[in-house]
């Protein structure tokens, strides 16, 4: 066992299919049913998790690159730095990257930017398969397709978590009867993107849930969204939460993500 502190999470009401519009939530379809529940600290099993076994890591591992606030400097430098960590965990032959965002909770900061409350994996094979086909192009996209491949998130706070973490449920304290269906409209950071979808999930006692306590810029969470091997543990939910530890000073939190495509072959 570890710490934990409890804190109300926001499911989706079981059986219901949600529109999440990312850059006017007010237009959103996601029937919530709210529950409280434990979220462990994970520091203490860190080194026990598997991506097999948990869906999840949670590694010290500081970034080269000096300003992550800086666009410039994370798209000629972390974003390769990430796929080659991707690599080095999966042993995958080619490792593509999409979907980067910079979020935070600052109220000044537009809807498109806010962190997502509510318990749900981003995306499943139907958008792997798209943007996979929209990087690679048709005839190497669909070999690449063809073999096992991985989506995988990247995490990491820009600053010293304060407000706002994020917690992640264990992948295999997850069953695919309490996924359920998600359609993402103007997602990542582009009002007028074409849909994406994924799954949100339903509450139930089994689930696992961790987080880590004033997460660290040098630390990263590592996690499976979707595996093309349906016999391996996968489908990592992830969402924001309120800590009810936060001091009421705490600063806005700043995190960075990229959703990365890991090909076995």
């Amino acid at each position: 066992m570890t710490d934990a502190v409890m804190a109300e999470l926001r499911f989706v009401v079981r059986g219901e299919k949600s529109i999440f519009y990312a850059a006017d939530r007010a237009r959103s379809y996601w029937p919530a049913d709210p529950h409280t529940v434990a979220i462990h600290d994970v520091r203490p099993i860190a080194d026990k998790l598997a991506f097999d076994r948990n869906g999840f890591l949670m590694l010290d591992q500081p970034t080269a690159v000096g300003d992550l606030a800086d666009r410039a400097e994370v798209d000629a430098r972390y974003v390769p730095e990430v796929e080659a960590l991707v690599a080095r965990l999966t042993g995958a032959a080619k490792v593509i990257s999409f979907g980067l965002m910079m979020r935070t909770d600052d109220p000044a900061a537009g809807d498109g930017n806010q962190p997502a409350f509510g318990a749900h994996i981003d995306y499943g094979a139907r958008t792997v398969r798209d943007q996979a086909l929209r990087i690679l192009g048709e005839e190497e996209g669909e070999r690449r397709l063809a073999g096992r491949h991985v989506l995988i998130n990247v995490w990491r706070p820009i600053r010293t978590v304060e407000r706002t973490p994020l917690a992640l449920c264990d992948a295999s304290t997850i069953g695919a009867e309490d996924l359920f269906e998600s359609e993402i409209r103007g997602g990542l950071g582009d009002a007028g993107r074409k849909s994406l979808f994924g799954f949100n999930l339903a509450h139930t006692e089994r689930q696992r849930w961790y987080y880590v306590p004033r997460m660290r810029p040098e630390e990263v969470f590592v996690f499976k969204l979707f595996d093309s091997d349906p016999s391996r543990v996968q489908f990592t939910a992830h969402t924001a939460f309120n800590d009810p530890t936060s001091p009421p000073d705490a600063r806005p939190r700043q995190s960075i993500e990229i959703r990365t495509i890991a090909f076995m072959s």
